[in-house]
């Protein structure tokens, strides 16, 4: 049954002819807000071992964590072609000489491509000049942490960045031709709907080729736990986050690739939402909510 918003399992088939799924990387960097370049303790709601790809062990050097990821995603979901997706920490935040090197491990065969997850202060101009010369040899996107384009909730949060240095920085990768997708929080401290709508209307007019979804989630151990524990912060319930999800795709282009509609982490670091332990439940609420009220991707965008 075709979806009422435009999935990233759809995109890569087009592309590819066939399923492609990713294959989690954790290359071993930091963070520029966590080890002094921008700031220190990190976003309040982030603890990067919840990103560490399954298998993974400290010294797993990335060659060998492609090959073990590619066999296990391979065998699960009966799948030979796979992104190399380095997702944890900044992916960007080092020395282009390591980068280099570090990316050059993807050059496996069944892998068609590379996701690089980063911050708009870590895109430099011999960053994306490498960048550049990756899209040349293999299908490349970038994801961007933007959030919220509110910049007070962005200091709240300790993000250590503005929503113009993100704008700059997505400008600045759209002039050399990278396509981009934008993470979103939705349920930030002191963020309302009308934060959340103004985000995306703000992604909508730049023309943002893909946006991915989360949940606030409170993770054990960080600074937002303790907020959520004194009462400072409350998590969405399940009807709210998937009703402002359908109003988001409404004003997103058809064309907006969708990466993720909600955050999945495992339960031995959740806090709450609760419901945020199961995306599939989570989908399919979202996806009953557009059908119950006959919308879609782009119902609001015009296009």
């Amino acid at each position: 049954m075709e979806r009422p918003y435009y999935p990233l399992s759809d995109f890569l088939k087009a592309r590819f002819g066939c399923k492609v799924f990713k294959v989690s990387v954790d290359a071993g960097f930091t963070c520029p807000n966590r080890d002094g370049t921008r700031g220190y303790g990190g976003c309040v709601y982030c603890d990067p071992s919840t990103l560490a790809p399954q298998g993974f062990s400290a010294g797993m050097d990335v060659s060998a964590q492609l090959a073990s990821g590619a066999e296990k995603v391979g065998k699960r979901h009966n799948a030979q072609k796979f992104i190399a997706y380095f997702q944890a920490n900044t992916n960007t935040h080092a020395a282009v000489e390591r980068l280099r090197e570090i990316y050059s491990h993807v050059s496996r065969p069944e892998f068609v491509g590379i996701a690089v997850s980063t911050r708009p202060d870590c895109l430099g101009k011999d960053v994306l000049d490498l960048l550049c010369e990756l899209k040349e040899q293999t299908h490349l996107w970038l994801e961007l942490g933007l959030q919220t384009a509110n910049d007070a909730t962005l200091r709240r949060i300790n993000r250590g960045h503005t929503a113009l240095e993100f704008d700059d920085a997505l400008g600045r990768a759209h002039e050399r031709g990278i396509e981009v997708c934008a993470h979103v929080i939705i349920g930030l401290p002191g963020e309302g709907r009308d934060d959340v709508l103004n985000t995306i209307g703000f992604l909508a007019s730049k023309k943002i080729w893909g946006v991915k979804f989360h949940q606030l989630q409170v993770i054990k151990g960080t600074a937002l736990e303790r907020m959520h524990r004194d009462g400072e912060v409350k998590v969405l319930g399940l009807e709210e986050y998937s009703g402002l999800v359908v109003e988001c795709l409404e004003m997103l282009p058809r064309s907006t690739v969708i990466h993720r509609l909600c955050a999945e982490t495992p339960g031995r670091f959740l806090v709450a939402p609760q419901w945020g332990a199961n995306k599939f439940m989570v989908m399919d609420r979202i996806t009953c909510l557009m059908a119950g009220r006959r919308t879609f991707q782009g119902a609001l965008a015009g296009c």
